[in-house]
């Protein structure tokens, strides 16, 4: 059976405004029932989403099981007033307003919380991210916050010292995680985060000439010789695509691919194992 750890039921993996569009008056139940009985073909029986202010990935939960598919949402992400993830998600400007928002999250029956800590890569220039990350203290405080409401966290996560914070604050899981080193890598081994390195995000741009190739090509190798680095560590991975970014179909199985060309002879049982991290957590 198969697990997607991340997905956006809102997304399509073709143009990201037309498939907001797609929800922004009521929620398109063909698309979310088309899109589970995708998953149901191909064998999938969890899927975590990142979540949308719009409802979704909520109704998606609602009809899952019709589909024989635990569905598993945060509702609307939360993401920082003037930094990346407004286009999806909730925001908040300081502490008051983000433990507000976890308030209503769990009021509307939320699964967990799902916070912004960094921006994207620049898959033009390897090493580089769209911006800064929140700072350490912040992180920490977020997470203190979401934990002390009962919530499991997901964070969007990328940068070594971002991951690190996240990680030394006790987050559940970092998700993508780019350009991480030795310490970063050490700390979520250390504090039992699940590392959910959606490298179909960068695999599935090769060869679509949007980005630079060479790019490309070094940030993947990047990810997944630190994916190695991480499972000699004996941390815990999780198959999740970011299914619904752009070039990653709803039901791709690239990830899968992916993690098992990095991890080799060891990869079903890693993954077997990192999936159920997520299902117990999340």
């Amino acid at each position: 059976m198969l697990a997607d750890c991340h997905m956006h039921m809102i997304l399509d993996g073709v143009e990201w405004k037309a498939a907001i569009g797609r929800h922004r008056v009521a929620v398109d139940e063909g698309f979310v029932r088309r899109t589970l009985e995708t998953y149901r073909e191909l064998g999938f029986t969890y899927l975590r989403d990142g979540g949308d202010r719009w409802g979704a990935g909520k109704f998606a939960r609602q009809i899952a099981p019709e589909y024989g598919i635990s569905y598993r949402t945060p509702l609307a992400p939360l993401c920082k007033t003037g930094h990346y993830g407004s286009f999806i998600g909730k925001k908040w400007a300081d502490f008051a307003e983000f433990t507000a928002l976890v308030r209503q999250a769990r009021a509307e029956e939320a699964d967990f919380i799902k916070i912004m800590i960094s921006g994207l890569m620049d898959f033009d220039r390897f090493g580089v991210l769209s911006e800064e990350p929140l700072e350490e203290a912040e992180i920490r405080e977020l997470i203190h916050i979401a934990h002390g409401e009962g919530f499991a966290v997901m964070a969007h996560a990328n940068g070594a010292r971002c991951v690190e914070a996240a990680a030394r604050a006790g987050v559940d899981s970092v998700d993508h995680g780019a350009y991480l080193d030795e310490d970063a890598l050490h700390a979520m081994a250390e504090n039992g985060t699940v590392w959910v390195p959606t490298l179909s995000t960068i695999g599935n741009l090769r060869g679509k000439g949007r980005f630079d190739e060479g790019a490309v090509r070094a940030i993947l190798a990047s990810a997944m010789e630190n994916v190695k680095k991480f499972a000699d560590l004996g941390g815990a991975i999780a198959p999740g695509t970011d299914a619904g970014a752009w070039a990653v179909p709803h039901g791709s199985l690239t990830e899968y691919e992916l993690l098992e060309e990095a991890l080799g002879d060891r990869a079903a049982a890693m993954l077997e194992h990192g999936v159920r991290e997520i299902r117990r957590r999340f």
